[in-house]
């Protein structure tokens, strides 16, 4: 098959894989022999799928990014329940959570283009529900819908990357993510009331 179909075996285990190296190396960190090795195929076959670990990083993001909107699922009328299914995603994959974050701090002066960039394109897609949830007075309109969506997405990901102040127990580590993430949902519940029937 064509790289360009986006069925090819081999491109999904490309993918599979630099979503495992990136997680645990970040881009710079990542090493595109270990993706090919762990992928099964050679450093040749990804260069022609990819041309660099900057375009396999922005394929990786886009597909997470993705995996996270349907986890998560964005209800414009319950954002109470959807920073609780937020922080629930991302604690139960930390790996995740770090994935992210590695774009964020070594691609920030490298960004793409406004349009090219999936982690743009989610956040202007988010913020246009959100404004026309406003519109249709399921939120209060004083508020800018970028700041409702960071508000909202940066205390539903508080304690994604806490993992040195989480109890070793596991017992004791679930008793505690589960308070924890009752305080998150009570906030964003006094942030912005759900209006959901």
């Amino acid at each position: 098959m064509s790289a360009s179909t986006g069925t090819d075996s081999t491109r999904d285990r490309i993918v599979v894989a630099a979503t495992t190296e990136f997680s645990r190396h970040g881009i710079a960190g990542a090493r595109v022999e270990r993706i090919a090795k762990a992928a099964r195929t050679s450093k040749e076959r990804l260069y022609a799928y990819f041309r660099g670990k900057e375009e396999l990083y922005a394929t990786v993001a886009a597909r997470e990014l993705a995996a996270v909107a349907d986890a998560t699922r964005l209800d414009t009328t319950d954002l109470p329940g959807y920073a609780g299914r937020v922080h629930d995603y991302f604690t139960a994959h930390p790996e995740r959570f770090r994935l992210m974050n590695w774009g964020r701090l070594e691609l920030a002066e490298a960004a793409p283009a406004d349009e090219d960039d999936p982690i743009r394109a989610t956040v202007r897609h988010k913020t246009e529900q959100l404004a026309a949830a406003q519109a249709a007075g399921h939120l209060d309109p004083a508020w800018d819908p970028a700041d409702i969506l960071m508000f909202v997405n940066q205390l539903a990901m508080s304690w994604a990357g806490q993992s040195d102040l989480l109890p070793s127990d596991e017992k004791e580590r679930a008793a505690f993510l589960t308070a924890r993430r009752a305080a998150i949902v009570a906030a964003v519940e006094r942030l912005f009331p759900s209006t959901a029937a």
